[in-house]
C-alpha cells in the first residue's frame, strides 16, 4: 500500500525548489557552454551535463520515495522525465505506487519491460496488486513468474477481491505465534526478524490450522513475565476482525472510531489470511476524499496538471457539456421575461443575487448530505426528517437574508414592492436549493451512482434557472 513520509509542506516545497533550481542551473550553464566555441566542445558539454546530473542525483538519493513522487507530480513533463531518469532503480517501484494514477502512466511509458520487472521485484504482494492495473498487457504474467509460489498466491488473492473491499487493501506481512508458548519464546522469535512489519502493534495468536485464537499486544509482551504463556495474557474476546469481502469504507470508520493500528483479516473458517493497517486506511480515505472533491466539480478522474491538452479536455468535457445545456436553459428562462426586464431595469441588476445565494445555499446542503452518506449516517427512512430540517434552515435564512436584501432594494430603487418581491424570491429559491440539495445525492445513491459526482453542476443549474424564473415571475405578476 502507498505509505507517505511524514513531511511538512514547507519541507516538501523546499525540496521542490532545490530540484527546480538545479534544473534551471543545468539549462543555463549548458546553454552557455553550447553557444561558446572551444576545443573539444562535445567533451566539455558532456562533462558539464554529467556534473549537473550527479548533483541532482545526490539530491534525489537523500529523499524519501514519497517526496520524490510529490516532486515528480509538480514538475512539467520534460523536467519530470529528466528527474525520473536519475532516480535510483531500487526506488522505482515505491515511487510508482506513490504517484497519482495519471502521472504513473507517463512514467511507465518511458520504461522498458526489463525495468518494469525490476521495479516490480522490489514490491510486496499487496503492492504488486495495486500496481497491476497500470502495467502493460502481459507484463504481469512475467512478473508473477518471477515470484515464489506463496507470493504468487497472495497476489492472485489480492487481485481477486473487488475494489473498495478489505481484501483488495489488506497486506500479507504479519507476525503470528501459538498460544501455548511462553513470552520468552516469542521474544526470541521476534529477534530473528531484521525488522518487524510496519505498524505492528499486536501479534496474532493462531492455532495449528492458522485460525485466530486472540491477539497479543506488544505492550503485554514487554511488561509481562517472560515465563508467562501467551494464552494467559492474550486478548481472546471482543477482538475486532474483518472479512476480505467487507466494505473498505466501513473498515475505515472502524479504524477511526476505535483508534486501531492493525486488524486481522479472516476467511470463512477464521483463518488469518492478512491484515489491515492504519496506513492502508489513511491511503484509502485520502483517495476517497480526492475522488469526492473531483466528482463534486464534475471531473471524471484524477488529472495530471501537466497532461496534454486533449487528455484534459476528455476528462472535463462531459459535465461542461451538461453545464452548457443548463446555462442555455437559464438563458431561455430570462428570455421569457425580456419585456419585464425592459420595463423595470432593476430586475437585471438584482436577479444574479437571487441565483447566487441559492447556488451557495444548495452547495452547502449538498456537501453536508454527501458527507453524511460517506459516513454511513443517512438511511432512506431519514429522508423526511432531513428534508424537513433543511427546509426549516432555508426558510429562516430566506426570511432573514431576503428581508435584508429586500430593504436594500427598496432603499436603492425606492420601490417597496420590489423589496417584497426580492424577499419572497430569495426565500423560495433557498427552499428550492434545500430540496435539491437533499434529493440529488440521495437519488444518485439510490441508483448506485456517486452522490458527489457533478453535484455542484446540477445544483447550480437548478438554483440559477429556478431563481431567475421565481424572481422574474413574481416581479411580472406583482410589479408590472
Amino acid at each position: 500500500m502507498r505509505q507517505h513520509a511524514a513531511r511538512d509542506p514547507d519541507t516538501l516545497h523546499r525540496h521542490l525548489h532545490d530540484v527546480q533550481l538545479l534544473l534551471s542551473r543545468q539549462r543555463l550553464v549548458e546553454g552557455l557552454v553550447h553557444r561558446q566555441s572551444m576545443a573539444h566542445q562535445d567533451l566539455v558539454e558532456s562533462l558539464v551535463h554529467k556534473q549537473h546530473e550527479a548533483a541532482l542525483g545526490r539530491k534525489l538519493e537523500r529523499l524519501h520515495p514519497a517526496d520524490i513522487a510529490w516532486i515528480l507530480e509538480a514538475l512539467p513533463f520534460t523536467e519530470r522525465l529528466l528527474v525520473w531518469d536519475l532516480v535510483k532503480a531500487d526506488k522505482d517501484g515505491e515511487i510508482l505506487l506513490e504517484v497519482s494514477d495519471a502521472v504513473r502512466g507517463t512514467l511507465i511509458a518511458t520504461m522498458d519491460r526489463a525495468e518494469l520487472r525490476a521495479a516490480a521485484a522490489t514490491l510486496d504482494a499487496d503492492e504488486l496488486a495495486d500496481l497491476a492495473p497500470s502495467l502493460p498487457t502481459g507484463l504481469m504474467q512475467e512478473v508473477l513468474a518471477d515470484l515464489d509460489n506463496e507470493e504468487r498466491q497472495q497476489v492472485h488473492a489480492a487481485l481477486s477481491y473487488p475494489e473498495d473491499t478489505v481484501g483488495a487493501l489488506m497486506d500479507f506481512d504479519m507476525v503470528t505465534v501459538r498460544e501455548d508458548v511462553t513470552l520468552e519464546v516469542v521474544l526470541r522469535y521476534l529477534r530473528r526478524f531484521n525488522a518487524l512489519p510496519d505498524h505492528t502493534d499486536k501479534i496474532f495468536v493462531v492455532d495449528r490450522g492458522e485460525r485466530l485464537r486472540g491477539i497479543l499486544t506488544l505492550e503485554s509482551l514487554l511488561i509481562s513475565d517472560p515465563d508467562t504463556e501467551v494464552a494467559a495474557v492474550m486478548q481472546g474476546e471482543s477482538v475486532i476482525t474483518f472479512a476480505p469481502q467487507d466494505d473498505a469504507g466501513s473498515a475505515a470508520k472502524a479504524f477511526d472510531r476505535y483508534d486501531l493500528v492493525s486488524v486481522p483479516v479472516l476467511d470463512g473458517a477464521r483463518r488469518v489470511i492478512g491484515r489491515l493497517t492504519v496506513a492502508d486506511m489513511v491511503d484509502y480515505m485520502r483517495e476517497e476524499s480526492e475522488a469526492e472533491i473531483l466528482g463534486h466539480a464534475g471531473l471524471r478522474e484524477e488529472e495530471d496538471i501537466f497532461a496534454p491538452v486533449i487528455r484534459s479536455v476528455k476528462n472535463r468535457w462531459a459535465w461542461l457539456a451538461v453545464n452548457l445545456f443548463t446555462a442555455f436553459v437559464a438563458s431561455r428562462v430570462i428570455g421569457l421575461f425580456e419585456g419585464s426586464i425592459e420595463r423595470l431595469v432593476a430586475l437585471a441588476a438584482l436577479m444574479p443575487i437571487v441565483a447566487g445565494i441559492g447556488g451557495n445555499a444548495g452547495n452547502q446542503t449538498i456537501t453536508m448530505i454527501v458527507r453524511a452518506i460517506a459516513m454511513g449516517q443517512v438511511e432512506p427512512s431519514a429522508l423526511r426528517r432531513l428534508l424537513g430540517k433543511e427546509l426549516g434552515v432555508a426558510l429562516i435564512n430566506g426570511i432573514v437574508c431576503g428581508g435584508g436584501v429586500g430593504v436594500l432594494a427598496w432603499t436603492l430603487y425606492g420601490n417597496a414592492g420590489l423589496g417584497l418581491v426580492m424577499t419572497a424570491a430569495m426565500t423560495l429559491n433557498l427552499l428550492l436549493a434545500a430540496t435539491a440539495g437533499v434529493l440529488i445525492p440521495l437519488i444518485r445513491q439510490r441508483f448506485g451512482k456517486d452522490p458527489a459526482l457533478g453535484s455542484s453542476v446540477l445544483i447550480t443549474a437548478i438554483t440559477d434557472s429556478g431563481g431567475f424564473f421565481i424572481f422574474l415571475g413574481l416581479a411580472t405578476l406583482f410589479l408590472l
